[in-house]
C-alpha cells in the first residue's frame, strides 16, 4: 500500500512509474502486434482447412498440405527471438528503446537490421500513457485511459499490417467500455449504450451508401466495432468528434502518404489508426473540443 499512497502524493513519480512501465508494455505490444495476426491466419487456414475436407471429397487431398502447417509462436510462452537466423534474445537486448541502441540496430547473432518500429513503439506506447496520467491525475481515469491506450496502439499497427482489426480486440474494448459506465468512470451507462448504437449505425449507414453509389467498399466492419467501442467508453457526444477527428488526420496523413510513397493511388489505407488516434485525443479533448465549438458557433448562447 505505501507504493501506492507514494505514486498518490508525488505526480513525479506517478509520471515516471507510468512511462518506466509502459516503455515494458510496448515492448510487449510488439510482439503481439507481430505474432497476433499470424494466429489469427493459422486459425483461418485450419478452420477453412477442415470445412473444406468435410464439404468436398475431391478436396481432402490437395488441402492435406494445408492441415500440416505450422503453428505459430505463442505471444506469451515462446521467448522473442530474430526472425533470420532463430537467435534467441536476451534480457539485456531486450531492455525498451536502449536494447536496441545497445545493439546498434542489429541482431548480435547474424548483424540482421532491426526494424526501428520496435523502438518507436515502446516509446510511443509510452508518451501517450503518460499523457494520460498527466491529463487524469491519480484517478481511475487514468487507470482506464491507460488501458484504452494500450489498445489503440495495438489495433493501429495491426490494422495498418493487415487491413484487419480483430475482434478480440474492439469488441473487448466495447464490453470494458460498457462495464465502466457502471460506475461513471467516463460516461453512465445510457449514456454508453447510446454512444456504442450511435458508432456501429454512423459507420455501418456511410458504408452503405458508399457501396450503394460506387459499388465498392470504403472501410471494414472492424472500423464500426472500432467506433462502437469508442461510443460506449465516451458517449453520443463524444462519437462525432472523434469521426471529425479521424475523418481529418486520415484526409491529411492519407494525403502525403499517397504523394510521398511510391505505392499506386488506388492502394486502399486503413482506417483503423485514424479512429485510434481521433478516439485517444476525444479521451483527453474531447469536451474541450465540444466547448468550444459551442462557443464559436454561439450555439453556447442559446
Amino acid at each position: 500500500m505505501e507504493i501506492f499512497d507514494l505514486l498518490e502524493q508525488s505526480q513525479v513519480l506517478l509520471i515516471s512509474a507510468t512511462f518506466v512501465f509502459s516503455l515494458l508494455v510496448g515492448s510487449f505490444l510488439n510482439v503481439v502486434i507481430y505474432r497476433f495476426p499470424k494466429s489469427m491466419q493459422y486459425e483461418w487456414t485450419v478452420d477453412s482447412v477442415a470445412h473444406l475436407s468435410d464439404t468436398f471429397d475431391e478436396l481432402k487431398e490437395p488441402l492435406k498440405k494445408y492441415s500440416e502447417i505450422k503453428k505459430p509462436d505463442s505471444i506469451i510462452w515462446v521467448r522473442s527471438h530474430c526472425q533470420n537466423c532463430n537467435h534467441q534474445i536476451k534480457a539485456w537486448e531486450n531492455i525498451p528503446v536502449l536494447g536496441f541502441l545497445f545493439l546498434r540496430g542489429k541482431c548480435s547473432g547474424c548483424k540482421t537490421k532491426i526494424s526501428h518500429r520496435y523502438w518507436i513503439i515502446e516509446l510511443l506506447t509510452a508518451i501517450l500513457a503518460t499523457m494520460v496520467v498527466y491529463h487524469f491525475g491519480w484517478s481511475y481515469q487514468s487507470l482506464a485511459g491507460i488501458v484504452l491506450t494500450y489498445f489503440l496502439v495495438a489495433i493501429s499497427m495491426i490494422d495498418f499490417d493487415t487491413m484487419v482489426i480483430p475482434d478480440q480486440f474492439s469488441l473487448t474494448l466495447m464490453w470494458i467500455g460498457l462495464f465502466l459506465s457502471l460506475f461513471g468512470i467516463f460516461v453512465d451507462t445510457p449514456s454508453a449504450i447510446k454512444g456504442a448504437l450511435l458508432g456501429y449505425l454512423l459507420l455501418w449507414t456511410i458504408f452503405h451508401l458508399f457501396k450503394l453509389l460506387t459499388g465498392k467498399d470504403g472501410m471494414g466492419y472492424g472500423d464500426f466495432k472500432l467506433l462502437a467501442a469508442a461510443g460506449a467508453w465516451f458517449g453520443m457526444k463524444i462519437v462525432m468528434v472523434v469521426v471529425i477527428l479521424s475523418a481529418s488526420a486520415g484526409a491529411v496523413i492519407g494525403t502525403l502518404y499517397i504523394v510521398l510513397s511510391k505505392n499506386s493511388k488506388d492502394k486502399p489505407i486503413p482506417f483503423g489508426p485514424y479512429l485510434a488516434l481521433g478516439t485517444w485525443i476525444a479521451m483527453l479533448y474531447g469536451n474541450q473540443i465540444i466547448n468550444w465549438y459551442l462557443n464559436f458557433s454561439g450555439l453556447n448562447s442559446i
